[in-house]
């Protein structure tokens, strides 16, 4: 076993609710990079006494099939969104965020002061 060997080259992780999805890349003993996707869902929580029990599951997926998966996630999300449109209270969720970031980065006229400016 090389060094390099499951070393995590890059990293990231989304956090939704009770699951974490890691997505690392790896090198293999080949020197192969690859893409190792964990689901890490926790199942029981913890205690004082004992810790919180996590299930996982893994994917890997080498390089000489990541164009293929993804043409075949994308597509899937695409078929998800468009038989599953946004809630209403999720969309005006979106839109007002969206409003907020606009108002956020409106220009100021020479004079004017944003509240950002300023040190409290």
């Amino acid at each position: 076993m090389s060094k390099n060997e499951n070393e995590i080259l890059f990293s990231k992780s989304v956090k939704a609710g009770k699951r974490i999805y890691y997505i690392d890349v790896k090198r293999d003993r080949h020197e192969e990079l690859y893409l190792s996707i964990t689901e890490s869902k926790r199942v029981k929580d913890g205690t004082e006494e004992l810790r919180p029990v996590f299930e996982k599951h893994k994917v890997f997926l080498y390089r000489e099939d990541l164009e293929k998966f993804l043409d075949a996630f994308d597509e899937a999300a695409d078929f998800t969104i468009e038989q599953q449109p946004v809630s209403p209270r999720a969309a005006q969720r979106a839109q007002n965020a969206a409003a907020n970031e606009a108002k956020n980065n409106e220009t100021f006229e020479e004079g004017e002061i944003k509240l950002d400016d300023i040190e409290f």
